[in-house]
């Protein structure tokens, strides 16, 4: 049994750890492009080494999955994993903006147990944005129990996005965290009717939140519509859709040319 309280102490005290660097309270920051092209800083992996050793040591069976740690192969011989962005929205990090949060899940037999988002930049008169979910239990923002998107019909459709294709005329534009995991959030709390990727992404963005959409209500799959499954050898997904339940079908029908285009 895990001791609940304590995992959420240390989420809370990772969001901690990076705001104290955060450059929107002021504060100089470090930071640089890794090999990829996308940004890490200092604050990345303060929070990591943090997250690493206290999550171990709260279960010392589960294997490590982290965007700021090299992977290891052994990861996958056990049943249980923590998948871990330090700071899911790195981006928007460095610019002082506030569409950042840690993403930690718990990952049992290729499934998400628990996943918790923490972003304590966004409604600071609360502490912050603090997300939670337990599989077959439901997923809360706050303290308040989240209920998803019901959008029935495509057409009209609330996207977080800063433009919208040709193809997407008839959907609705609203304000965009960097982090996929909140956008994702967005759609577990009714603010959002679809987020969608059309790109290679990895577990560890996606694990936690996709758990609080799913038990808030949504449907969460890959571009294709196929079901999200963890701690793969390559962990990695193509794209990650996240709706309200009736709009699903029409969501993947829309993007399915433009996703074999793209993952071919």
């Amino acid at each position: 049994m895990i001791d609940r309280a304590r995992l959420e102490a240390i989420v809370r005290e990772a969001g901690r750890i990076a705001l104290a660097g955060w450059p929107g309270d002021g504060h100089a920051l470090t930071h640089w492009h890794k090999g990829d092209d996308s940004p890490v800083s200092e604050s990345d992996l303060a929070v990591d080494t943090f997250l690493k050793r206290e999550l171990r040591a709260l279960l010392p069976s589960a294997g490590w999955l982290s965007e700021e740690t090299a992977d290891a192969p052994e990861r996958c011989e056990g049943e249980l994993v923590w998948l871990v962005d330090p700071i899911d929205g790195t981006r928007d990090y460095i610019r002082g903006r506030d569409g950042w949060a840690v993403s930690v899940a718990l990952v049992n037999t290729r499934r998400p147990l628990l996943g918790y988002l923490f972003a304590p930049a966004r409604r600071r008169a609360q502490g912050g944005e603090y997300w939670h979910a337990e599989a077959g239990k439901g997923s809360w923002r706050n303290g308040e129990r989240l209920v998803a998107s019901r959008r029935a019909e495509l057409s009209g459709a609330r996207v977080p996005a800063k433009v919208l294709s040709v193809e997407d005329a008839d959907l609705v534009p609203v304000a965009q965290p960097n982090s996929i995991a909140l956008r994702m959030a967005m759609v577990a709390a009714g603010d959002a009717d679809l987020v969608a990727t059309l790109r290679w992404g990895y577990e560890w963005d996606i694990a936690a939140a996709g758990l609080i959409a799913r038990e808030a209500g949504a449907a969460v799959t890959d571009a294709f519509g196929q079901p999200l499954n963890y701690n793969k050898r390559d962990p990695r997904a193509f794209g990650v859709l996240a709706t309200s339940s009736a709009i699903h079908a029409a969501a993947v029908a829309r993007l399915a040319d433009r996703a074999r285009r793209i993952a071919a």
